[in-house]
């Protein structure tokens, strides 16, 4: 059983690691939210859609899934339309002077937060595909409670990653008083996400 956790817990930290959309949201709802507490709704919210689609991976539905072309059509053009608005609300959000009021109405609101976290982590085929390719097909390596090891250590990590990443956000909102670093960083996380949007059209198209 060891073995196995073990090589769940390397596996999916190898996956969540790169910065990727899901990572970018929450490193940034943990920088612009007044305090820990009020970015928990978007860590939750990541850790469970997470917590499911290696579920459904280890599980085997997602693979009948997405044996259907027009499944995987639909999937990917919702969530490139997300992400292209996702991107622009990040874009536009917390100037430097709304930035010091912790009452500011340009904050994305709890729930935006859970919305965009689910659409981030459903709509985004790349997510999918990683965990149904990767964790789902790792999976078969084991049975009974190696199996069950394997899918809890992949699991942990999604919660450890995204409460780190909340944490690492708050902390960086701590050491930026001014917001100018916070205007700067929604500028870069806006234009990581139209990179991956564009990404994810090209693979699809070719």
């Amino acid at each position: 059983m060891l073995e196995s956790f073990l090589h769940g817990f390397i596996l999916a930290f190898g996956l969540i690691l790169p910065l990727g959309v899901q990572n970018v949201f929450v490193l940034n709802q943990g920088i612009s939210q007044p305090s820990l507490w009020r970015a928990l709704p978007v860590v939750i919210a990541a850790a469970l859609c997470d917590t499911i689609l290696i579920l459904v991976a280890v599980l085997g539905v997602a693979g009948v899934v997405m044996m259907f072309t027009w499944i995987q059509t639909v999937l990917y053009a919702a969530g490139m339309v997300f992400l292209i608005y996702m991107g622009w609300v990040i874009w536009k959000s917390d100037s430097p002077a709304s930035f010091a009021n912790t009452d500011s109405q340009e904050r994305i609101s709890t729930r935006k937060q859970v919305t965009f976290a689910l659409s981030v982590s459903l709509l985004n085929p790349h997510a999918i595909l990683d965990t149904i390719g990767v964790i789902g097909t790792s999976s078969l390596n084991y049975s009974g409670s190696e199996k069950a090891s394997f899918t809890a250590a992949t699991i942990l990590v999604s919660w450890i990653w995204f409460f780190t990443l909340a944490v690492s956000g708050t902390m960086i909102r701590r050491l930026d008083h001014t917001g100018k670093a916070m205007s700067h960083l929604n500028k870069v996380s806006a234009i990581i996400i139209w990179s991956i949007v564009l990404y994810m059209g090209f693979k699809w198209i070719y």
